[in-house]
């Protein structure tokens, strides 16, 4: 089946996660992607060896691409770089800043030579301003944004578990990318496109940013609380499980009030009013669901919940992520053996129904070097 990037030729000159994140998407829609790497591989293959020998950032991000080994400093190896930019439909490279224009590369350049190219510059800060030159890591960002400061316990600043600023970089990447083809498709001209994992990070750092821009504070860490909505944590039953529930307006409080706790008096109470009142008042609030779930086991205050039909879910490990009943996954081989990767989020949905989806392997470290450079020579 035809998929919509089809036909279209993408160089990546990339490693880590950023960029690879960006590339794997569009590998996924039908692109060709066409991955250099060093002799010893994009450094992302050594970060673990826990998929069959694999490293689970490398089998995520690199699924459907061909690898190239090329050494960018050696004439040849330039010169068959540029022949097959200057075939490219997309450009994207996330090397160290300034590596890709010192070694031949720069983006402007290359669109000169090839009209209708697209290049994508990923960076830790940016092109210009006084970090610009420093390098970047997912975890550096996340200090360096705020992000640290707001995620944990109260009295512990913490590292968000995945990341987060290299994902959404690369998804800013991947949708700038799409909508540079749209524009091409309708003036001809690639374009140069430049996206920061601090700059990316900062957008999805808004509201607390606001927060303290306008209100004097930023939101204060609140563990698994909403630091700004209330009640929207977890919250233990009497039988010691957990369940996680979420208010959302003032209509789910009362019928979280009538229904669940079976307090209609606190919807009007002065301390609990509405949401900013709560948020003012959150351990004498938590006190009073406390009690009540306190008395309950699980199965009775989910039975309270979906009567009330207030939103809840349950505080899931890993473990039972991968027994979820909603988990949709799809084999994937590698150079290793076939690994269980999930499915894309964003369904394609016909007139037959849901379209399933096909990831092509995961390459090993050169494995279309030869047959690339035959065709390309």
């Amino acid at each position: 089946m035809a998929k919509p990037l089809n036909g279209l030729l993408v160089i990546a000159l990339e490693q880590a996660v950023a960029a690879p994140y960006c590339s794997s998407r569009l590998a996924d829609a039908g692109a060709r992607v066409i991955k250099i790497e060093r002799e010893e591989g994009d450094f992302a293959r050594e970060y673990d060896h826990v998929v069959h020998g694999e490293s689970a950032y490398f089998v995520w991000l690199n699924r459907g691409k061909e690898s190239l080994c090329l050494n960018i400093k050696a004439d040849g190896d330039r010169h068959l770089l540029q022949t097959m930019l200057d075939k490219a439909d997309v450009f994207i490279q996330n090397l160290a800043p300034g590596a890709c224009t010192r070694a031949g590369f720069d983006s402007r350049q290359l669109r000169v030579r090839n009209k209708k190219l697209i290049t994508v510059d990923i960076s830790g800060y940016g092109e210009s301003g006084p970090y610009r030159d420093m390098k970047a890591y997912d975890f550096l960002v996340q200090c360096e944004s705020g992000l640290a400061a707001i995620t944990g316990a109260e009295n512990e600043p913490s590292r968000v578990g995945v990341s987060v600023c290299d994902i959404a970089c690369g998804m800013y990447a991947h949708t700038a990318v799409l909508e540079a083809l749209i524009e091409r498709g309708i003036t001809g001209q690639g374009k140069g496109i430049q996206v920061s994992l601090f700059d990316s990070m900062a957008d999805w750092m808004t509201v607390p940013l606001l927060h303290q821009q306008y209100g004097g504070a930023a939101p204060q860490r609140a563990g698994l609380n909403h630091p700004t909505i209330a009640p929207y944590g977890a919250y233990t039953c009497g039988d010691g499980e957990q369940v996680v529930i979420s208010i959302q307006n003032n209509r789910e409080w009362c019928n979280f009030c009538e229904a669940v706790l079976q307090k209609p008096e606190m919807a009007e109470h002065p301390l609990f009013s509405d949401n900013v009142i709560r948020c003012e008042h959150r351990p004498a609030l938590n006190a009073q669901i406390d009690e009540v779930f306190g008395a309950l086991d699980r199965a009775q205050v989910i039975q309270r919940l979906q009567k009330a039909q207030i939103a809840f879910g349950a505080l899931n490990s890993v473990a039972d992520l991968c027994d979820h009943p909603q988990l949709r996954q799809m084999e994937v081989n590698t150079p290793s053996g076939p690994v269980q990767l999930v499915c894309p989020p964003a369904l394609s949905v016909g007139e037959a129904g849901e379209e399933p989806g096909q990831f092509n392997h995961v390459p090993a470290v050169g494995e279309h070097s030869d047959a690339i450079r035959r065709e390309f020579s």
